[in-house]
Order: structure tokens, then C-alpha cells, then sequence
């Protein structure tokens, strides 16, 4: 038993090992030719440090795939070659075999949480600034995406995309002391400088405002993109440089970010006695506008954790369907694991486009390609277990 575990550990250590350089060099070739490249002429010094900066964002994702495409190349070519055949006829068990691999994914999972939860942002940050610094990909007029902006006084910006001048999916809180007076939906926006003034005007396009009443109710109304002008002084390209999205944010910073934001929503003093009736509507009132807040903050403190799992689910999944596509072609590995790839990231994508939806619960949806990889690998290998 011993001989096989350290020969099949050492056949998935090696190719895992080849998979994450050839993966992790593909996902680079991306950056490095959008953002890196252009650095190659004025400092080659500078865009080495560029990649360098970029491996530990990179390796986040080439270690889970990497890991899944070691499982189903390994496996298929020890069901081709009757390895398995040779091994279960010995009275050797699908999962007794497989517990070393199995302990290696835990053990890569953990290597990618600490990596996603603390090396990963800021590296990421210190590569943008690092473009930042050279007058690459600076963003539009200081106004970043993903961010809560508070530079604007009585008011907190988010904006979830940033093209240009333009603007998508955009959220102004209006403040009154540190309580949320009302906010401002607006499906999209364009950004207009008078840099000669020191002024930001944002037009708003399909804009509503929703106003909070003292007694907890919400008054929907039409706004208009006229009635908005955001001022602010040369000290906001500065700050820009310095913000951090929510997307660069290490976990600590994303959980006192959280913290920050529910503490600026808090229950009205009520003038006159309520009902009980009453006082639990006003309740419901508070938190829906305390998700509508915090939403965008939870979502990525659910992403980080829930992408960390995802070396579990691929090893549960490639596993068995290695042993079952019983072939020894690398190419076949490679591309179940690229579909297999594109299936589980899809929900990840799906729950960062719904960031500002709490109604749509998109930090449960995060969760669900872990949960679904991992029920239906230990279903496939229950299976493979029994010879079905």
C-alpha cells in the first residue's frame, strides 16, 4: 500500500507541477501582453517586477486547475495501463488508494486560502500602482470600480464597472450625519471633467431615487442626471492612487471594511410608541438597507473563502473521471479539465455580476459550484468505488 501511495504521489506531484507552470504562463501571457509589455520598452527591470507581482494572483487560479488536470491525466493512464485493475485485485479499495491525493488537495487548499486571503491583494495592489506609477491603465477622472469612494462629501460612490468615461451599474448613497439619508440606483452613467473648476459631473442614465422616511418606509422616484454634480478637489486623483477596491482588499481589510459599512445604518429613535407590528417592519427596513450596503463587501469575503475550496471539488471530480474516460491522451485530460473549469468559474462570475442584488443571495451562489462538484465526485467515486 505504501509503494503505491508514493507512486501515485509522486505521478501527481509531477504532472501538477507541469500543469501549474504551462497554466500560470498562459494566464500571465494575458496581463503581460494588455498591461506588461509596454514596460519592456522603458524598463525591462520594472516589468519583471510586473510579472513577479502577478504569479501569486495567477497562481489562485493555475493551482486548482492545475491540480484537476494532474487527477484526470494520472488517473486515466492508471486505468488504462490496468493499474486499477492490478491494484482492486490485490484487495486494495478505490478510497484507500486515494487518500494521500485526497490530503494533498486539502493541503493545496489551504496554500490558496492564505494565498487569495493575504498575499494575493496586496501583491495585486502593488502591481497596479506599480502601472500607476509609469501612466499606464490610470482610472477614469480618479473614479475606481468596485470601490466604495468617499471622497465626495455627504455622499459614498460605488460604481461596479469603470470603461472609460463610462459608467455601469452605479449606487450614491446620500448621507445625512453618518446615517443613510437615501441613494440613488442608476443602470448606467458618463463621467464629464471641467478639470479648470475642480468639478466631476457624472450624468446618470435610468436613475432612480429611493428615499428613507423616519417611520421605515422606502419612496420610490424618478431622478433626473441634471441634479447631480459631484465636486471635489486635485487631491482625488491622489486618493485614487492610494484606494484599494474590494477585489484587492485582504480579508481582514474586507471584514473592518463590512464592519464600517453597518455601523453607518443604524435603527431611528422612534417619536412616538410603535407596535410591535410596527417596530419589526421598521427592523426588516433597516436590514434591507444595511444588505443593500453591505452587499458588495460581503460578496467578496464569500469569494475568497469559497474559491479557496476549489482544489477539493476538482480532485473529488477529476478522480473519477479519469478512471472512467480510461485513456491515456493528454489531450482529452486537458480538455474535460478546461470544460470542468469553465462550468465552476461561470458561478463565480454569475455572483460578482449580482454584487449589488441582495435579493438575489449572490454570496450563497458562490458557494454552489463546491457544493455540486463535491457531491457529485464523491457520488462518481462511491461508483468508481463499487466498479459501476
Amino acid at each position: 500500500m505504501k509503494t503505491l501511495h508514493l507512486y501515485l504521489t509522486r505521478q501527481v506531484l509531477a504532472t501538477l507541477l507541469l500543469t501549474v507552470v504551462v497554466f500560470t504562463f498562459v494566464l500571465l501571457l494575458v496581463n503581460v501582453l494588455r498591461d506588461i509589455l509596454p514596460l519592456l520598452k522603458s524598463s525591462p527591470l520594472l516589468a519583471f517586477e510586473a510579472v513577479a507581482l502577478l504569479i501569486p494572483f495567477v497562481l489562485v487560479f493555475a493551482l486548482p486547475m492545475g491540480l484537476l488536470t494532474a487527477a484526470l491525466l494520472v488517473f486515466g493512464r492508471f486505468s488504462a495501463d490496468q493499474e486499477l485493475t492490478a491494484a482492486r485485485a490485490g484487495g486494495i479499495s478505490l478510497v484507500a488508494l486515494l487518500a494521500p491525493i485526497l490530503w494533498l488537495s486539502f493541503a493545496l487548499s489551504g496554500v490558496c486560502t492564505f494565498i487569495n486571503m493575504e498575499v494575493a491583494p496586496p501583491c495585486r495592489v502593488a502591481f497596479k500602482k506599480l502601472l500607476f506609477a509609469v501612466g499606464i491603465n490610470r482610472a477614469s477622472a480618479g473614479l475606481p470600480e468596485n470601490t466604495f469612494i468617499t471622497d465626495f462629501p455627504g455622499r459614498i460612490v460605488y460604481i461596479r464597472k469603470v470603461n472609460g468615461p463610462l459608467l455601469k451599474d452605479i449606487t450614491i448613497y446620500n448621507l445625512e450625519g453618518e446615517k443613510v439619508e437615501s441613494y440613488i440606483r442608476a443602470a448606467g452613467g458618463e463621467v464629464h471633467l471641467d478639470r479648470t473648476n475642480n468639478v466631476v459631473n457624472i450624468q446618470l442614465t435610468d436613475a432612480w431615487r429611493v428615499r428613507l422616511l423616519a417611520e421605515g418606509r422606502r419612496v420610490s422616484e424618478p431622478f433626473y442626471a441634471s441634479q447631480t454634480q459631484l465636486s471635489y478637489t486635485n487631491k482625488l486623483d491622489l486618493a485614487a492612487e492610494e484606494r484599494t477596491k474590494l477585489t484587492d482588499m485582504t480579508f481582514e481589510q474586507l471584514w473592518a471594511e463590512l464592519r464600517a459599512l453597518e455601523k453607518r445604518v443604524t435603527v431611528p429613535t422612534p417619536v412616538q410608541k410603535l407596535s410591535t407590528e410596527q417596530y419589526r417592519e421598521k427592523m426588516r427596513e433597516v436590514e434591507r438597507e444595511r444588505a443593500d450596503l453591505t452587499q458588495p463587501v460581503r460578496v467578496q469575503i464569500h469569494r475568497q473563502v469559497a474559491f479557496s475550496f476549489a482544489c477539493v471539488g476538482f480532485t473529488l471530480v477529476g478522480i473519477p473521471l479519469g478512471i472512467r474516460a480510461h485513456r491515456r491522451e493528454t489531450t482529452a485530460g486537458i480538455a474535460i479539465a478546461l470544460v470542468l473549469v469553465l462550468v465552476y468559474y461561470s458561478f463565480f462570475i454569475l455572483g460578482q455580476a449580482l454584487e449589488t442584488r441582495p435579493e438575489w443571495f449572490p454570496h450563497l451562489i458562490l458557494w454552489l459550484p463546491n457544493f455540486i462538484f463535491q457531491a457529485v465526485g464523491i457520488v462518481l467515486l462511491w461508483r468508481a468505488n463499487k466498479g459501476v
